[in-house]
Protein backbone atom coordinates (compact mmCIF):
# COMPACT_ATOMS: atom_id res chain seq x y z
CA UNK A 1 0.00 0.00 0.00
CA UNK A 2 1.29 3.46 -0.92
CA UNK A 3 0.31 6.80 0.61
CA UNK A 4 1.28 10.47 0.18
CA UNK A 5 2.09 12.71 3.15
CA UNK A 6 2.40 16.50 2.79
CA UNK A 7 4.44 17.66 5.77
CA UNK A 8 4.78 21.42 6.09
CA UNK A 9 7.18 22.91 8.61
CA UNK A 10 8.04 26.48 9.50
CA UNK A 11 11.33 26.29 7.53
CA UNK A 12 10.62 23.75 4.80
CA UNK A 13 7.97 21.48 3.37
CA UNK A 14 8.16 18.05 1.82
CA UNK A 15 6.00 15.57 -0.01
CA UNK A 16 6.73 12.04 1.15
CA UNK A 17 5.67 8.67 -0.19
CA UNK A 18 4.98 6.04 2.45
CA UNK A 19 4.80 2.34 1.69
CA UNK A 20 3.42 -0.40 3.93
CA UNK A 21 4.69 -3.81 2.87
CA UNK A 22 4.63 -6.99 4.93
CA UNK A 23 4.45 -5.20 8.25
CA UNK A 24 7.20 -2.68 7.48
CA UNK A 25 7.00 1.04 6.72
CA UNK A 26 9.35 2.79 4.33
CA UNK A 27 9.43 6.49 3.46
CA UNK A 28 10.68 8.18 0.32
CA UNK A 29 11.15 11.90 -0.06
CA UNK A 30 9.63 13.00 -3.36
CA UNK A 31 10.06 16.76 -3.14
CA UNK A 32 11.50 19.07 -0.50
CA UNK A 33 11.13 22.83 -0.74
CA UNK A 34 11.83 25.98 1.20
CA UNK A 35 9.10 27.68 3.21
CA UNK A 36 10.26 31.26 3.37
CA UNK A 37 7.93 33.92 4.79
CA UNK A 38 7.37 37.27 3.11
CA UNK A 39 8.25 40.48 4.91
CA UNK A 40 6.33 43.63 4.03
CA UNK A 41 7.59 46.47 6.15
CA UNK A 42 7.30 45.27 9.74
CA UNK A 43 4.74 42.60 8.81
CA UNK A 44 5.53 38.90 8.29
CA UNK A 45 3.29 36.71 6.12
CA UNK A 46 3.26 33.18 4.72
CA UNK A 47 3.55 32.59 0.99
CA UNK A 48 0.76 30.00 0.81
CA UNK A 49 0.49 30.26 -2.97
CA UNK A 50 4.10 29.12 -3.32
CA UNK A 51 3.51 26.26 -0.85
CA UNK A 52 0.62 25.01 -2.98
CA UNK A 53 2.65 25.31 -6.19
CA UNK A 54 5.47 23.34 -4.55
CA UNK A 55 3.03 20.66 -3.43
CA UNK A 56 1.67 20.43 -6.98
CA UNK A 57 5.21 20.02 -8.27
CA UNK A 58 5.69 17.24 -5.72
CA UNK A 59 2.50 15.54 -6.88
CA UNK A 60 3.65 15.66 -10.50
CA UNK A 61 6.83 13.93 -9.40
CA UNK A 62 4.74 11.38 -7.51
CA UNK A 63 2.90 10.55 -10.72
CA UNK A 64 6.25 9.73 -12.32
CA UNK A 65 6.86 7.06 -9.68
CA UNK A 66 4.15 4.95 -11.34
CA UNK A 67 2.78 3.80 -7.98
CA UNK A 68 -0.86 3.35 -7.04
CA UNK A 69 -1.37 5.75 -4.13
CA UNK A 70 -4.32 5.08 -1.84
CA UNK A 71 -4.64 8.48 -0.20
CA UNK A 72 -3.08 11.81 0.68
CA UNK A 73 -3.04 13.96 3.83
CA UNK A 74 -1.42 17.24 4.86
CA UNK A 75 -0.07 18.32 8.23
CA UNK A 76 1.53 21.59 9.29
CA UNK A 77 2.58 23.72 12.23
CA UNK A 78 -0.27 24.97 14.43
CA UNK A 79 -1.81 28.33 15.36
CA UNK A 80 -1.62 30.04 11.95
CA UNK A 81 -4.76 30.19 9.81
CA UNK A 82 -6.09 30.98 6.37
CA UNK A 83 -9.27 33.01 5.85
CA UNK A 84 -11.53 32.11 2.91
CA UNK A 85 -14.11 34.39 1.31
CA UNK A 86 -17.69 33.59 0.32
CA UNK A 87 -16.49 32.01 -2.93
CA UNK A 88 -14.07 29.75 -1.05
CA UNK A 89 -11.03 31.71 -2.27
CA UNK A 90 -8.06 32.37 -0.02
CA UNK A 91 -7.92 35.86 1.49
CA UNK A 92 -4.52 37.47 1.71
CA UNK A 93 -2.51 38.12 3.75
CA UNK A 94 -1.94 34.88 5.64
CA UNK A 95 -0.12 36.17 8.71
CA UNK A 96 2.96 34.54 10.22
CA UNK A 97 2.78 33.76 13.95
CA UNK A 98 5.83 35.98 14.49
CA UNK A 99 4.09 39.02 12.99
CA UNK A 100 4.31 41.85 15.55
CA UNK A 101 0.53 42.39 15.55
CA UNK A 102 0.16 39.60 18.12
CA UNK A 103 1.29 42.03 20.84
CA UNK A 104 -1.81 44.17 20.56
CA UNK A 105 -3.89 41.05 19.90
CA UNK A 106 -3.00 39.88 23.41
CA UNK A 107 -3.92 43.27 24.86
CA UNK A 108 -7.28 43.37 23.05
CA UNK A 109 -8.19 39.79 24.03
CA UNK A 110 -7.27 40.13 27.71
CA UNK A 111 -9.28 43.36 27.92
CA UNK A 112 -12.38 41.27 27.11
CA UNK A 113 -11.75 38.04 29.02
CA UNK A 114 -9.20 37.09 31.66
CA UNK A 115 -6.34 34.66 31.18
CA UNK A 116 -7.64 32.22 33.84
CA UNK A 117 -11.00 32.10 32.01
CA UNK A 118 -9.27 31.43 28.68
CA UNK A 119 -7.26 28.57 30.16
CA UNK A 120 -10.28 27.12 31.97
CA UNK A 121 -12.11 26.88 28.64
CA UNK A 122 -9.24 25.77 26.39
CA UNK A 123 -6.53 24.18 28.55
CA UNK A 124 -3.98 25.73 26.19
CA UNK A 125 -0.82 27.43 27.40
CA UNK A 126 -0.24 31.15 27.00
CA UNK A 127 1.76 32.15 23.95
CA UNK A 128 1.34 35.48 22.22
CA UNK A 129 1.39 33.62 18.88
CA UNK A 130 -1.79 31.64 19.64
CA UNK A 131 -4.65 31.93 17.16
CA UNK A 132 -6.96 33.48 19.74
CA UNK A 133 -4.64 36.50 19.97
CA UNK A 134 -3.94 36.61 16.24
CA UNK A 135 -7.67 36.79 15.54
CA UNK A 136 -8.09 39.45 18.20
CA UNK A 137 -5.56 41.54 16.25
CA UNK A 138 -7.63 41.28 13.03
CA UNK A 139 -9.87 44.09 11.84
CA UNK A 140 -13.50 43.01 12.36
CA UNK A 141 -14.58 43.90 8.78
CA UNK A 142 -12.02 41.43 7.39
CA UNK A 143 -13.32 38.68 9.67
CA UNK A 144 -16.91 39.51 8.71
CA UNK A 145 -16.01 39.28 5.03
CA UNK A 146 -14.62 35.77 5.51
CA UNK A 147 -16.82 32.69 5.21
CA UNK A 148 -14.58 30.33 7.20
CA UNK A 149 -11.01 29.80 8.38
CA UNK A 150 -8.73 26.76 8.39
CA UNK A 151 -5.33 25.82 9.77
CA UNK A 152 -2.52 25.59 7.22
CA UNK A 153 -2.64 21.78 6.99
CA UNK A 154 -6.44 21.80 6.79
CA UNK A 155 -6.27 24.47 4.08
CA UNK A 156 -4.11 22.10 2.02
CA UNK A 157 -6.61 19.27 2.56
CA UNK A 158 -9.35 21.69 1.45
CA UNK A 159 -7.31 22.51 -1.66
CA UNK A 160 -7.06 18.79 -2.42
CA UNK A 161 -10.66 17.81 -1.62
CA UNK A 162 -12.86 20.91 -1.72
CA UNK A 163 -14.18 19.94 1.74
CA UNK A 164 -13.60 22.63 4.43
CA UNK A 165 -13.03 20.82 7.71
CA UNK A 166 -10.66 21.46 10.60
CA UNK A 167 -9.24 18.40 12.32
CA UNK A 168 -9.30 18.23 16.13
CA UNK A 169 -5.54 18.26 16.73
CA UNK A 170 -5.26 21.50 14.75
CA UNK A 171 -8.39 23.06 16.23
CA UNK A 172 -7.03 22.50 19.72
CA UNK A 173 -3.99 24.69 18.99
CA UNK A 174 -6.26 27.68 18.28
CA UNK A 175 -7.03 28.18 22.01
CA UNK A 176 -10.70 28.40 21.03
CA UNK A 177 -11.49 24.69 21.44
CA UNK A 178 -12.88 23.07 24.57
CA UNK A 179 -11.29 19.62 25.16
CA UNK A 180 -14.10 18.54 27.50
CA UNK A 181 -16.84 19.40 24.99
CA UNK A 182 -14.68 18.25 22.06
CA UNK A 183 -15.83 21.25 20.04
CA UNK A 184 -15.33 24.99 19.67
CA UNK A 185 -15.73 27.04 22.84
CA UNK A 186 -18.87 29.12 22.33
CA UNK A 187 -17.94 31.10 25.45
CA UNK A 188 -14.57 32.25 24.10
CA UNK A 189 -15.83 32.96 20.59
CA UNK A 190 -18.69 35.07 21.94
CA UNK A 191 -16.57 36.89 24.53
CA UNK A 192 -14.08 37.97 21.88
CA UNK A 193 -16.72 38.91 19.33
CA UNK A 194 -15.52 36.59 16.58
CA UNK A 195 -18.11 35.70 13.90
CA UNK A 196 -19.28 32.18 14.79
CA UNK A 197 -19.61 31.19 11.14
CA UNK A 198 -15.83 31.48 10.77
CA UNK A 199 -15.29 28.21 12.60
CA UNK A 200 -16.04 25.13 10.48
CA UNK A 201 -16.98 21.68 11.65
CA UNK A 202 -14.30 19.97 13.74
CA UNK A 203 -13.62 16.38 12.66
CA UNK A 204 -11.77 13.59 14.44
CA UNK A 205 -8.27 12.61 13.40
CA UNK A 206 -8.44 9.99 10.68
CA UNK A 207 -11.55 11.44 9.01
CA UNK A 208 -11.97 10.57 5.33
CA UNK A 209 -12.84 13.81 3.52
CA UNK A 210 -13.53 12.29 0.10
CA UNK A 211 -11.84 12.03 -3.28
CA UNK A 212 -9.36 14.54 -4.66
CA UNK A 213 -11.07 17.24 -6.73
CA UNK A 214 -11.48 15.81 -10.25
CA UNK A 215 -10.12 18.96 -11.92
CA UNK A 216 -6.97 18.85 -9.77
CA UNK A 217 -6.44 15.13 -10.37
CA UNK A 218 -6.90 15.70 -14.10
CA UNK A 219 -4.43 18.63 -14.13
CA UNK A 220 -1.83 16.51 -12.35
CA UNK A 221 -2.52 13.36 -14.33
CA UNK A 222 -3.24 11.47 -11.11
CA UNK A 223 -5.53 8.51 -10.60
CA UNK A 224 -8.29 9.21 -8.05
CA UNK A 225 -7.08 9.02 -4.47
CA UNK A 226 -8.73 9.76 -1.14
CA UNK A 227 -8.03 12.84 0.97
CA UNK A 228 -7.79 12.14 4.70
CA UNK A 229 -7.58 14.51 7.67
CA UNK A 230 -5.11 12.50 9.76
CA UNK A 231 -3.62 14.79 12.41
CA UNK A 232 -3.44 18.15 10.67
CA UNK A 233 -1.16 19.49 13.40
CA UNK A 234 2.34 18.19 12.77
CA UNK A 235 3.02 17.47 16.45
CA UNK A 236 -0.11 15.32 16.63
CA UNK A 237 1.17 13.34 13.65
CA UNK A 238 4.69 13.17 15.13
CA UNK A 239 3.46 11.76 18.44
CA UNK A 240 1.47 9.13 16.56
CA UNK A 241 4.76 8.36 14.80
CA UNK A 242 6.72 7.55 17.96
CA UNK A 243 7.88 3.90 18.16
CA UNK A 244 6.98 3.62 21.84
CA UNK A 245 5.50 0.84 23.95
CA UNK A 246 3.82 1.07 27.34
CA UNK A 247 3.04 4.36 29.05
CA UNK A 248 6.15 5.30 31.07
CA UNK A 249 7.69 7.45 28.35
CA UNK A 250 7.69 11.11 27.45
CA UNK A 251 8.31 12.62 24.05
CA UNK A 252 10.25 15.53 22.69
CA UNK A 253 9.39 16.69 19.19
CA UNK A 254 12.53 18.61 18.32
CA UNK A 255 12.67 21.14 15.53
CA UNK A 256 12.25 24.89 15.21
CA UNK A 257 10.17 24.51 18.36
CA UNK A 258 10.57 21.89 21.08
CA UNK A 259 7.43 20.20 22.30
CA UNK A 260 7.77 17.98 25.35
CA UNK A 261 4.92 16.01 26.83
CA UNK A 262 3.13 12.78 27.64
CA UNK A 263 -0.02 11.09 26.37
CA UNK A 264 -3.04 11.20 28.69
CA UNK A 265 -6.68 10.20 28.51
CA UNK A 266 -8.00 13.35 30.22
CA UNK A 267 -6.82 16.99 30.19
CA UNK A 268 -5.00 18.57 33.14
CA UNK A 269 -6.54 22.02 33.50
CA UNK A 270 -5.80 22.99 37.09
CA UNK A 271 -4.15 26.13 38.43
CA UNK A 272 -0.71 24.53 38.62
CA UNK A 273 -0.82 23.57 34.93
CA UNK A 274 -1.95 27.08 34.06
CA UNK A 275 0.77 28.76 36.11
CA UNK A 276 3.49 26.53 34.69
CA UNK A 277 2.13 27.20 31.19
CA UNK A 278 1.36 23.63 30.10
CA UNK A 279 -1.07 22.82 27.34
CA UNK A 280 -3.68 20.19 26.50
CA UNK A 281 -3.72 19.50 22.78
CA UNK A 282 -5.72 16.76 21.10
CA UNK A 283 -4.02 13.68 19.73
CA UNK A 284 -5.14 10.70 17.70
CA UNK A 285 -8.22 8.95 19.03
CA UNK A 286 -9.15 11.90 21.26
CA UNK A 287 -6.08 11.42 23.45
CA UNK A 288 -4.59 14.41 25.25
CA UNK A 289 -1.09 15.55 24.40
CA UNK A 290 -0.23 17.19 27.70
CA UNK A 291 2.85 19.15 26.82
CA UNK A 292 4.76 22.37 26.89
CA UNK A 293 5.64 24.24 23.74
CA UNK A 294 9.09 25.64 24.32
CA UNK A 295 11.93 27.09 22.33
CA UNK A 296 13.97 24.83 20.09
CA UNK A 297 16.48 24.92 17.28
CA UNK A 298 15.07 28.32 16.30
CA UNK A 299 17.87 29.71 18.47
CA UNK A 300 20.51 28.22 16.19
CA UNK A 301 18.57 28.81 12.98
CA UNK A 302 18.42 32.53 13.77
CA UNK A 303 22.10 32.68 14.74
CA UNK A 304 22.97 31.04 11.43
CA UNK A 305 20.83 33.55 9.52
CA UNK A 306 22.52 36.46 11.29
CA UNK A 307 26.01 35.09 10.61
CA UNK A 308 25.02 34.65 6.95
CA UNK A 309 23.97 38.31 6.80
CA UNK A 310 27.43 39.15 8.13
CA UNK A 311 29.09 37.08 5.40
CA UNK A 312 29.91 34.08 7.60
CA UNK A 313 28.36 30.93 6.16
CA UNK A 314 28.01 27.81 8.35
CA UNK A 315 26.11 24.61 7.70
CA UNK A 316 24.49 22.89 10.67
CA UNK A 317 27.02 20.05 10.84
CA UNK A 318 29.88 22.57 11.05
CA UNK A 319 28.11 24.50 13.81
CA UNK A 320 27.56 21.28 15.76
CA UNK A 321 31.25 20.35 15.39
CA UNK A 322 32.31 23.82 16.58
CA UNK A 323 30.00 23.45 19.57
CA UNK A 324 31.48 20.02 20.33
CA UNK A 325 34.94 21.57 20.45
CA UNK A 326 33.92 24.57 22.60
CA UNK A 327 34.42 24.47 26.41
CA UNK A 328 31.33 23.37 28.37
CA UNK A 329 29.12 25.67 30.43
CA UNK A 330 30.85 28.98 29.68
CA UNK A 331 27.42 30.57 29.88
CA UNK A 332 23.74 29.68 29.86
CA UNK A 333 20.59 31.42 28.67
CA UNK A 334 16.92 30.89 29.39
CA UNK A 335 15.60 29.89 25.94
CA UNK A 336 12.06 30.62 27.12
CA UNK A 337 12.83 34.29 27.84
CA UNK A 338 10.70 36.56 25.62
CA UNK A 339 13.70 38.36 24.14
CA UNK A 340 14.60 35.20 22.20
CA UNK A 341 11.20 34.92 20.51
CA UNK A 342 11.87 37.25 17.59
CA UNK A 343 15.14 39.19 17.99
CA UNK A 344 16.74 41.25 15.25
CA UNK A 345 20.18 39.79 16.02
CA UNK A 346 20.15 36.47 17.89
CA UNK A 347 23.91 36.22 18.74
CA UNK A 348 23.82 39.78 20.08
CA UNK A 349 20.80 38.82 22.19
CA UNK A 350 22.82 35.94 23.69
CA UNK A 351 25.57 38.39 24.64
CA UNK A 352 23.10 40.86 26.12
CA UNK A 353 21.39 38.18 28.22
CA UNK A 354 24.71 36.85 29.51
CA UNK A 355 25.97 40.31 30.38
CA UNK A 356 22.77 41.18 32.18
CA UNK A 357 22.92 37.95 34.22
CA UNK A 358 26.58 38.42 35.21
CA UNK A 359 28.03 35.72 32.96
CA UNK A 360 30.83 35.76 30.44
CA UNK A 361 29.46 36.23 26.93
CA UNK A 362 30.17 33.63 24.23
CA UNK A 363 32.98 34.86 21.97
CA UNK A 364 32.79 32.47 19.01
CA UNK A 365 30.15 30.73 16.91
CA UNK A 366 30.99 27.42 18.60
CA UNK A 367 30.50 28.93 22.07
CA UNK A 368 27.18 30.48 21.04
CA UNK A 369 25.87 27.18 19.68
CA UNK A 370 27.14 25.21 22.68
CA UNK A 371 25.41 27.70 24.97
CA UNK A 372 22.18 27.23 23.01
CA UNK A 373 22.37 23.41 23.11
CA UNK A 374 23.29 23.16 26.80
CA UNK A 375 20.56 25.64 27.69
CA UNK A 376 17.98 23.71 25.67
CA UNK A 377 18.97 20.44 27.36
CA UNK A 378 18.56 22.07 30.78
CA UNK A 379 15.22 23.51 29.74
CA UNK A 380 14.15 19.98 28.79
CA UNK A 381 15.20 18.78 32.26
CA UNK A 382 13.19 21.53 33.93
CA UNK A 383 10.14 20.84 31.77
CA UNK A 384 10.29 17.08 32.34
CA UNK A 385 10.39 17.54 36.13
CA UNK A 386 7.34 19.81 35.89
CA UNK A 387 5.53 17.21 33.76
CA UNK A 388 6.16 14.54 36.36
CA UNK A 389 4.88 16.77 39.18
CA UNK A 390 1.73 17.78 37.31
CA UNK A 391 0.78 14.26 36.18
CA UNK A 392 2.08 12.21 39.11
CA UNK A 393 3.83 9.93 36.60
CA UNK A 394 7.42 8.74 36.67
CA UNK A 395 9.01 8.94 33.24
CA UNK A 396 11.51 6.16 32.48
CA UNK A 397 12.72 7.20 29.01
CA UNK A 398 12.49 10.10 26.61
CA UNK A 399 11.73 9.63 22.91
CA UNK A 400 13.18 12.39 20.72
CA UNK A 401 11.76 12.71 17.21
CA UNK A 402 11.87 15.29 14.45
CA UNK A 403 14.83 16.99 12.80
CA UNK A 404 16.51 17.66 16.13
CA UNK A 405 16.83 13.92 16.75
CA UNK A 406 19.66 13.93 14.19
CA UNK A 407 21.80 16.11 16.45
CA UNK A 408 23.71 13.55 18.50
CA UNK A 409 25.45 16.22 20.55
CA UNK A 410 22.09 17.60 21.69
CA UNK A 411 20.76 14.06 22.24
CA UNK A 412 23.67 13.23 24.58
CA UNK A 413 23.34 16.56 26.38
CA UNK A 414 19.63 15.88 26.83
CA UNK A 415 20.28 12.42 28.28
CA UNK A 416 22.85 13.94 30.64
CA UNK A 417 20.51 16.73 31.68
CA UNK A 418 17.40 14.62 32.32
CA UNK A 419 19.43 11.63 33.61
CA UNK A 420 17.30 9.22 31.60
CA UNK A 421 17.90 7.15 28.47
CA UNK A 422 17.11 9.08 25.30
CA UNK A 423 15.85 7.17 22.26
CA UNK A 424 16.40 9.30 19.17
CA UNK A 425 14.44 8.89 15.95
CA UNK A 426 12.82 8.75 13.62
CA UNK A 427 13.63 12.21 12.28
CA UNK A 428 10.64 11.89 9.95
CA UNK A 429 8.20 10.96 12.72
CA UNK A 430 5.66 13.47 11.43
CA UNK A 431 5.57 11.98 7.94
CA UNK A 432 5.59 8.46 9.41
CA UNK A 433 2.67 9.32 11.70
CA UNK A 434 0.80 10.93 8.83
CA UNK A 435 1.19 7.81 6.68
CA UNK A 436 0.33 5.37 9.48
CA UNK A 437 -2.81 7.33 10.36
CA UNK A 438 -3.88 7.14 6.71
CA UNK A 439 -3.46 3.37 6.95
CA UNK A 440 -5.56 3.35 10.12
CA UNK A 441 -8.30 5.47 8.52
CA UNK A 442 -8.51 3.13 5.52
CA UNK A 443 -8.58 0.00 7.68
CA UNK A 444 -5.16 -1.21 6.55
CA UNK A 445 -3.80 -1.08 10.14
CA UNK A 446 -5.82 -2.36 13.09
CA UNK A 447 -4.83 0.06 15.86
CA UNK A 448 -2.43 2.80 16.92
CA UNK A 449 -0.53 0.25 19.00
CA UNK A 450 -0.07 -1.88 15.88
CA UNK A 451 1.00 1.22 13.91
CA UNK A 452 3.66 2.02 16.49
CA UNK A 453 4.78 -1.60 16.42
CA UNK A 454 5.21 -1.37 12.65
CA UNK A 455 7.28 1.75 13.13
CA UNK A 456 9.42 0.11 15.82
CA UNK A 457 10.15 -2.77 13.46
CA UNK A 458 10.88 -0.44 10.54
CA UNK A 459 12.98 2.45 11.86
CA UNK A 460 16.34 2.48 13.62
CA UNK A 461 16.49 4.46 16.87
CA UNK A 462 19.68 5.46 18.63
CA UNK A 463 20.02 5.16 22.39
CA UNK A 464 21.91 7.67 24.54
CA UNK A 465 22.64 6.78 28.15
CA UNK A 466 22.99 9.54 30.77
CA UNK A 467 26.47 10.57 31.91
CA UNK A 468 28.19 13.22 34.06
CA UNK A 469 25.33 13.59 36.56
CA UNK A 470 27.19 15.82 39.04
CA UNK A 471 28.36 18.26 36.38
CA UNK A 472 24.85 18.58 34.93
CA UNK A 473 23.29 18.91 38.39
CA UNK A 474 25.56 21.89 39.04
CA UNK A 475 24.69 23.37 35.68
CA UNK A 476 21.00 22.85 36.43
CA UNK A 477 21.28 24.89 39.62
CA UNK A 478 22.85 27.73 37.61
CA UNK A 479 20.13 27.42 34.97
CA UNK A 480 17.31 27.55 37.51
CA UNK A 481 18.60 30.90 38.77
CA UNK A 482 17.95 32.29 35.28
CA UNK A 483 14.35 31.07 35.07
CA UNK A 484 11.28 32.41 36.87
CA UNK A 485 9.34 29.58 38.49
CA UNK A 486 5.87 30.73 37.59
CA UNK A 487 4.11 32.46 34.76
CA UNK A 488 4.10 36.24 34.94
CA UNK A 489 0.51 36.46 33.71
Amino acid sequence: MHYLACDLGAESGRLMAGTLDRGKLSLQEIHRFENKPLREGASLRWNVQKLLLDLKEGLRRAVNLKLKFESISADSWGVDYVLFDQAGERMEPVYHYRDPRTKWGVEKALAKISWPEIFAESGIQFMAINTIFQLAAEELPRLQKAKFLLGIGDACNFYFSGVPRIEASMASTFQLYNPHLKDWSEKLIAALGFPRALFPKVVASGTRLGQMRPELASELGMAPLEVIATCSHDTGAAVAGIPAVGSDWAYLSSGTWSLMGVELTEPVMNEAARELNFTNEIGYGGSIRFLKNISGLWLIQECRRQWSREGREFDYSTLTQLAQEAPPFICLINPAAPEFLSPVNMPAQFAEFCGRSGQASPSSAGEVVRCALESLALLYRRTLRQLERLTGRRVECLHVVGGGSNNDLLNQMTANAVQLPVLAGPAEATAAGNVLLQGLALGHIASLERARGILKDSMVTRRFEPRDAEEWNRASARFESLCPERSTL
